[in-house]
């Protein structure tokens, strides 16, 4: 696997800011959340897939976990909006799924979680605070489901 940069951000890091279109559209911002909400950025390889589709129903089986006053969970992927539209459709995913397909995969780069061979994002899972710097993240590779259970403890540590 190579990436575009050395490797994934790491925690006390300030968190590479984005703009980017949700299944809707709408341009979604890391800085709309900045002094309100922290935010879980979970990145993934392709809507409509197996293990990806576990992941988010997960989230949206358990909102109240990853989306409330205190953080806002966004997906992101480099499919392209309108994929995002028939997935979140499909799913009932409520909550932002965001797309990083063009530039192809720039926010997945900032994050240090693009793969320039596959040309998509790995699995990675960023909790930034509300002043924009990483406090937990977790990356897991193809084929590896993510384990979200140190999510709830960092994001405790905020409160």
């Amino acid at each position: 696997m190579s990436t575009k940069t050395p490797g994934p951000a790491q925690v006390g890091d300030i968190a590479p800011g984005f703009t980017l279109k949700d299944q809707n559209g709408r341009d979604v911002s890391l800085a709309d959340f900045a002094g309100d909400k922290a935010v879980v950025l979970v990145f993934y390889p392709f809507a409509f897939s197996g293990i990806c589709t576990g992941e988010l129903r997960e989230i949206r089986d358990e909102l109240e976990r990853f989306s409330s006053d205190a953080v806002q969970v966004l997906a992101i992927s480099c499919d392209p909006m309108f994929s995002l539209r028939a997935w979140a459709d499909a799913e009932a995913y409520f909550f932002p799924l965001l797309s990083d397909f063009w530039p192809h995969g720039e926010v997945a780069s900032a994050y240090g979680v693009f793969n320039d061979d596959a040309g998509m994002a790995i699995r990675g899972t960023f909790l930034i605070d509300k002043e924009g710097r990483i406090v937990w993240t977790l990356v897991n590779g193809p084929g590896e489901a993510r384990d979200f259970s140190g999510y709830d403890a960092a994001l405790a540590s905020l409160a």
